[in-house]
């Protein structure tokens, strides 16, 4: 029996077809034993350079599993050149496996869902993030788009018959499903150590009214919607005011020349660091170096590495976007809104000792929800109710 795994990617592959992923990994594909004891995808690849390093990526090894290549077609293009070439595979693959999984928002999944529907296949349905946020924050040209991302999101989730969310609450209001569902994260820790709170506290204990305050996120430096922008613009608010303490670290892939640019705008140049990317025991070492942890973004589903940061007890603050009002107390929420940078300014203006300490041991606690071994639990029962439910 097998299970077919349809979303965009992309995953990565080299000369002798290794494949390496980031989000799309070992742990992530085997969960799909639950449903089917063989695994395929239907996936976009980018193929490595001969000697391009794998350093920050996760080589997938020991699942054997079928790849389906798809073109982009995420793009007006590859819309235009490569959608029937696309369909073909989805279809062929479709037919070729027992049961679907589709992760949407992606263009594979609507395909995969719409044959699987055809052809009397039973799919089940993966809800990661809000299409609206994430096109309409994006450019003029996501403006446009958006749209058609929404409402082919909401019919399909409607439609099917098993849904997992990966917020509690949020994306299950915006795409609600007429079928059964669970909420299932994506981020599933492991170590809950006390020791790691208490070192928190004493770090937060020995600061005074003269240390340097770190800022952190972890986030791709390129996209214009992670809102690392909005967190460089009240630095520079901040720094009109008097207050130059602040120092914003950001840990990521991606071209910086535009962020460096609003840096050099704002003339904080030199409060913004570009750490570059890590591997994840490299952001884990990190975490421990920052005071406090934002999450800025305009699109999101859960964040990982909001929760990530949340779990070695560093105080944080993020927009009101997505499941990130989920994880964080409210005050600690700002606006999407063209204040945004005034909300962000008065947030780092009057956060006193006395709320990071309260808010190390909240976030550490919050954190502790999203313990791997009781999310695989559930979402292995879902799993398994469906191919139960669907022999």
């Amino acid at each position: 029996m097998q299970v077919l795994f349809c979303h965009d990617g992309p995953l990565s592959v080299d000369g002798e077809q290794n494949y390496y992923g980031i989000a799309h990994n070992n742990e992530m594909f085997k969960r799909y034993y639950a449903i089917a004891d063989q695994i395929a995808t239907v996936i976009r690849l980018n193929q490595l350079k001969k000697d391009e390093s794998t350093k920050n990526l996760s080589k997938i090894n020991g699942i054997p599993f079928k790849v389906y290549e798809m073109p982009n077609i995420s793009s007006a293009k590859g819309v235009l050149f490569y959608r029937k070439k696309a369909k073909a595979i989805v279809k062929k693959a479709v037919l070729e496996s027992d049961y679907i999984v589709a992760r949407l928002p992606s263009m594979s999944g609507f395909i995969a869902i719409d044959y699987a529907k055809k052809y009397n296949k039973p799919y089940l349905t993966e809800v990661v993030a809000c299409p609206w946020d994430a096109h309409w924050n994006h450019s003029f040209k996501g403006k446009l788009v958006a749209p058609f991302m929404y409402l082919a999101t909401k019919k399909r989730v409607k439609n099917s018959n098993y849904v997992v969310y990966v917020t509690n609450h949020f994306l299950q209001d915006r795409y609600p499903t007429r079928g059964k569902s669970v909420n299932c994260s994506n981020v599933a820790l492991t170590k809950f150590d006390d020791n790691i709170l208490r070192k928190r506290q004493e770090k937060i204990r020995n600061m005074d009214a003269n240390s340097k305050i770190i800022i952190g996120t972890t986030a791709a430096v390129n996209v214009r919607y992670k809102g690392q922008q909005y967190v460089i613009e009240a630095l520079g608010e901040l720094k009109k005011q008097g207050y130059t303490h602040f120092e914003y670290q950001l840990v990521g892939a991606g071209d910086q020349s535009y962020l460096k640019s609003v840096a050099e705008k704002f003339d904080v140049t030199e409060q913004v660091r570009f750490m570059g990317p890590m591997i994840h025991d490299e952001v884990f070492s990190w975490l421990e170096t920052i005071d406090i942890y934002t999450q800025p973004s305009r699109q999101e589903g859960l964040p990982r590495a909001l929760i990530e940061a949340m779990s070695r007890g560093v105080p944080a603050f993020g927009a009101n976007t997505a499941g990130i009002p989920e994880l964080i107390d409210d005050g600690f929420i700002f606006g999407n809104t063209k204040y945004n940078t005034q909300e962000i300014c008065s947030i780092l203006k009057t956060l006193k000792k006395e709320q990071m300490l309260s808010q190390a041991e909240r976030n550490f606690i919050e954190a502790k929800k999203y313990d791997k071994k009781k999310i695989d639990e559930r979402r292995e029962r879902f799993f398994k109710e469906f191919s139960h439910n669907n022999i």
